[in-house]
């Protein structure tokens, strides 16, 4: 008898075995990985306060994350996520020089944010361009609205309630923004993996022309999943600038990269079709324990970003090579 023929397909596999040899198992590892070398690294790392600091490095690039994997998934993308937090973050910072409460503030940062998302989804469902183009195009125009605005200048004097969402903390050490992405991580989780809209965006990254004609509104769905990233570079532009306490039109330089490295980590197809939100939630993980445990060892910035475009380009190739491994 060949080995082959002991060769058990996937779909046959048990739950258990089909979880045990999945990308998120893997990545779970790597964390776990990481963290451990961390702890022998640096003696500061195994302390309550800085590994509550160390989820600074990823809750708001994974908020934006989360809607992104959705995009992905769909078979579009959106690189002005950075450049929509830094035209939320100046908009939030002329209205509190025009005397605006926190309410307000926060209201004018998720408006900005939902309104540039309308703007993408526009743009690309509406008149049909791809999405790539369309948002290299907004990443530079919104980006530029910042600089135009601001100059070499920055707006501050943010009213003292603005610093919850970006420095409270809920509990002891743990802070605001872990909770809000714990949060935003069941909700987007249930919306992709227990909903007929999450089911939709699967069919349409994986056959846009046949989910059209299953009757699906694929052009709705994806202005919706348009609309939430934009809303969720709002919600990071919220909580990025009350922890900053000040809007420069830099704010969030190179996050699109971070954010798609993220979601690609996370297991994502970058071609659309296929992902998990708690692969990307693993990865967030992941990445911040790296740019944390670098940060200890104060390796240079530019170093971090040498790691983080290795590290794009790697996940790119390796589902492929994990893939072909696991063939018989």
């Amino acid at each position: 008898m060949s080995t082959s023929s002991h060769f058990v397909p996937d779909r046959l596999q048990s739950p258990l075995a089909r979880r045990l040899k999945s990308w998120e198992t893997l990545l779970l590892i790597v964390a776990v990985a990481i963290f451990i070398a961390n702890s022998f690294a640096s003696p500061y790392f195994l302390n309550a306060w800085n590994l509550s600091d160390a989820t600074f490095n990823f809750t708001e690039k994974a908020m934006i994350a989360f809607a992104m994997a959705l995009l992905i998934i769909s078979g579009e993308i959106d690189l002005s996520v950075a450049s929509i937090i830094a035209l939320a973050s100046t908009a939030m910072g002329a209205a509190v020089q025009m005397g605006a409460d926190t309410p307000t503030i926060v209201a004018i940062g998720l408006a900005v944010g939902l309104a540039a998302g309308a703007f993408n989804g526009f743009l690309v469902t509406g008149l049909g361009l791809p999405s790539i183009v369309v948002t290299i195009g907004t990443m530079s125009l919104f980006r530029g609205i910042a600089y135009i605005v601001l100059g070499d200048q920055a707006y501050r004097g943010y009213p003292e309630s603005f610093a919850f969402f970006g420095q409270g903390y809920v509990w002891w050490v743990i802070s605001f923004e872990f909770v809000l992405f714990a949060v935003l991580a069941v909700i987007y989780g249930i919306v992709l993996h227990k909903t007929n809209f999450g089911r939709a965006i699967f069919a349409i990254g994986n056959n846009p022309t046949g989910a059209l004609f299953s009757g699906i509104r694929v052009a709705r769905v994806k202005f919706i999943l348009f609309l939430l990233t934009g809303l969720m570079a709002g919600v990071a532009a919220v909580c990025l600038t009350s922890r900053l306490g000040s809007t420069r039109p830099s704010i969030a330089f190179g996050w699109e990269l971070e954010v798609v490295t993220m979601v690609v980590l996370g297991g994502v197809n970058i071609l659309g079709g296929s992902g998990t939100i708690p692969g990307v939630v693993i990865a967030a993980f992941v990445m911040g324990l790296v740019t944390f445990g670098l940060g200890l060892l104060n390796v240079p910035g530019i170093v971090m970003s040498i790691v983080i475009g290795a590290l794009l380009i790697s996940v790119i190739a390796l589902p492929r090579l994990w893939n072909m491994v696991r063939r018989p």
